[in-house]
């Protein structure tokens, strides 16, 4: 067991889900994470406004016949914060693995409400098709990731065809301590220890109950099973590990999906994205083994 990693967890245990207290524990670590043998292009627009920017981290060396399979993650920020530059640390490790990774932004909450997120995603996705190639990435060996807000975005995204272009197609999905029932939350806030009014939810979906009724992606799953890894942590915040199980237990019973389940060890809500890139590879592992299995070159290919 490497202590180094004993010690940072019982730190963690200690601060639970403070951000700007875990941002300053892992500040260190992450200075010391390795960037050799990627290329980053940073603030590449996918589209006019001033937050549709994205970074490419490209693996060096010679791409595979094809290209390399391509990673989207997005990040969190309860829908009215945070930067692709937040979770760079993903970027390196992940094309260092041998997968072009892109960091988008998004619009955020108050300004812009739901649900710019899952249109945000697909502009992203849109970009991936016409763009990665330049960046010797597969856009047919796509996967979509995201973590809390980012993840609900994605969620959406993936899971309801309203969304999806007629052309539409991704490997697999991760979705990592998201909230995909907003109705829910605004009903158990007292259960949940959620403020009221909400920061979060408030700003991006509003209180109207009818539009927190649209926006629960799990009343609303509409697409074809495909493969899904959904994970949370195990300190994580109650609504997030309410929120999984619920996703997961329609995803299974009512829509023939077959989701891989995922709890990380030792983190809370916000720790478990500022490993990956260190030695603690809790998340990172099992991360690296999904996205290996469902980006393989298929027989098709």
């Amino acid at each position: 067991m490497n202590t180094a990693n004993e010690a940072l967890w019982a730190r963690l245990r200690e601060i639970g889900n403070d951000l700007p207290a875990l941002a300053a524990l892992y500040e260190p670590v992450l200075q010391q994470q390795s960037h050799e043998g990627v290329t980053r292009h940073a603030d590449v627009a996918y589209g006019a406004h001033e937050r549709y920017r994205l970074d490419v981290y490209v693996p060096e060396g010679t791409a595979p016949a094809g290209g390399w399979p391509v990673v989207v993650f997005f990040h969190g920020g309860g829908f009215i914060r945070g930067n692709k530059e937040h979770r760079a640390n993903i970027g390196w490790f992940l094309a260092q693995q041998g997968f072009v990774t892109v960091l988008p932004n998004y619009r955020l909450a108050p300004t812009f409400r739901w649900p710019s997120g899952p249109e945000d995603v697909v502009a992203v996705w849109r970009w991936v098709q016409e763009a990665v190639s330049a960046y010797a990435g597969d856009a047919d060996r796509l996967v979509l990731a995201g973590e809390s807000a980012g993840a609900a975005h994605v969620a959406s995204a993936v899971l309801r065809r309203e969304f999806q272009p007629a052309d539409w197609s991704i490997r697999a999905a991760v979705l990592l301590s998201g909230p995909y029932n907003p109705r829910l939350e605004s009903m158990a806030r007292p259960q949940f220890g959620i403020a009221t009014p909400d920061p979060r939810n408030d700003a991006y979906f509003g209180t109207d109950p009818a539009v927190l009724a649209q926006a629960s992606v799990v009343n609303h799953v509409s697409a074809p099973p495909f493969p899904l890894l959904l994970g949370v942590t195990e300190q994580d915040l109650p609504h997030m590990r309410v929120a999984a199980g619920e996703l997961f237990a329609r995803l299974v019973a009512e829509h023939g999906f077959s989701p891989d389940l995922l709890a990380v060890p030792y983190h809370n809500h916000f720790s478990a994205g500022y490993s990956i890139g260190t030695s603690d590879t809790s998340l990172s592992r099992p991360l690296i083994d999904f996205l290996s299995k469902h980006t393989a070159v298929q027989p098709s290919d």
